[in-house]
């Protein structure tokens, strides 16, 4: 059985995609980079913990369980930027990204009996210039909470991407492709 260790309603509604059967875990992983570690290496950590958590929670009920976990972060000349923790945070995260081109990371991680596996996706996004206005409605729509970088793709948000290169569906959370060619791996 495939279990999906997250909390995001877009990566089960991505996962549905692909026509897969499998079940929700709600793991609890803490999100912090450590001094020093690359930002594609925190996102790959994290990622993997999280499967790993899944995995521990299921294995005694369900001995060839799979479990994915997957992590998403928005790197800005070398910050990453991740949930927003506030207004203010928010508003921050989308000054920065106005009129700027910024890397999105996505990690895939599978964890199955004795087996572990990971895949990244990187998209390069690039914001159009953003009024001061314009942050401010969106931030109060409450959108940016809970995305990293502070923006849905797949919200409001796409208005103010202006151009895009990579994987829409990394950029929102699960890189489809990478996942999909993934899951084949594990036999799914």
């Amino acid at each position: 059985m495939l279990y999906l260790a997250s909390r995001s309603p877009r990566r089960k509604q991505l996962l549905q995609q692909l026509g897969v059967a499998f079940e929700l875990l709600d793991v609890d992983v803490p999100e912090v980079r450590a001094a020093g570690e690359s930002a594609l290496d925190y996102v790959g950590r994290v990622a993997c913990e999280k499967a790993r958590a899944g995995f521990i929670d299921v294995r005694g009920r369900d001995a060839g369980a799979i479990v994915l976990g997957a992590d998403t972060e928005v790197l800005l000349d070398g910050r990453v930027f991740g949930k927003p923790r506030d207004v203010e945070d928010a508003g921050g995260m989308l000054r920065a990204l106005s009129g700027h081109t910024h890397e999105v990371i996505s990690v895939v991680c599978c964890v199955a009996n004795g087996r572990e596996e990971s895949v990244a996706s990187k998209s390069v996004v690039r914001f159009g210039p953003l009024s001061e206005a314009e942050i401010n409605v969106y931030v109060a729509g409450g959108e940016p909470f809970g995305k990293a970088g502070g923006y849905a793709i797949q919200g409001r948000g796409a208005a103010f991407i202006e151009h895009l290169s990579g994987s829409h569906s990394g950029v929102m959370g699960l890189p489809l492709f990478e996942t999909a060619r993934l899951l084949r791996q594990f036999g799914i």
